[in-house]
């Protein structure tokens, strides 16, 4: 019976944990109607595929990590956007659709277009300001710990007060400790 317990104990911890490392996606155009006047939050933006197999990568191990999970879903409005896809949507006072997007030959978003230029690429990745005001685009497949760090450089403001090289160099142990606190994380 103590067993049998345990086994049910650490099923429901398991089960916990997964749950709460789940990223609460959005979809471009519910951002997109987000009021700037009121958002507390960055917005982050996912540019996919159905095809890319590095953007299942991510999603399978750096998304379903519990401290990007975390960063993610409290500072940030995480959005999950396919890069080839359909959407109708203004942004930033800009409409974009992609009437190609839903046929036999799949092309590039305009939205796609517009932020990434000439470095179109999957996956790629966009940070906002809270008005929508472009911050950074990251390219390529990101680690959870690196992506964490990335995020929290971002939405804590650190990134106003170093450079990255300094920010990697204490992040470990200057940093790392309270935003594991603030995401309600730290053991």
């Amino acid at each position: 019976m103590k067993k049998l317990f345990l086994l049910f104990f650490a099923a429901l911890l398991a089960f916990s944990c997964h749950s709460q490392a789940q990223v609460q996606w959005k979809t471009i155009e519910q951002a997109s109607q987000v009021d700037t006047k009121s958002n507390k939050k960055l917005f982050f933006v996912d540019f996919s595929t159905s095809w890319c197999g590095w953007c299942k990568k991510m999603d399978r191990d750096t998304f379903s990590d519990p401290v990007v999970a975390a960063i993610l879903n409290k500072y940030y409005i995480p959005v999950h956007f396919d890069a080839e896809g359909s959407a109708s949507f203004t942004w930033n006072g800009t409409k974009y659709n992609n009437p190609k997007g839903s046929g036999a030959k799949a092309s590039t978003h305009p939205f796609t277009r517009a932020i990434l230029g000439q470095k179109i690429g999957y996956p790629s990745f966009a940070l906002f300001s809270k008005d929508r005001g472009l911050i950074q685009i990251l390219q390529g497949y990101q680690g959870a710990y690196d992506f964490s760090m990335v995020l929290w450089y971002f939405c804590s403001g650190d990134n106003n007060r170093y450079t990255f090289a300094e920010y990697g160099a204490i992040f470990q142990e200057e940093i790392k400790p309270d935003m594991m606190k603030k995401l309600g994380l730290a053991k």
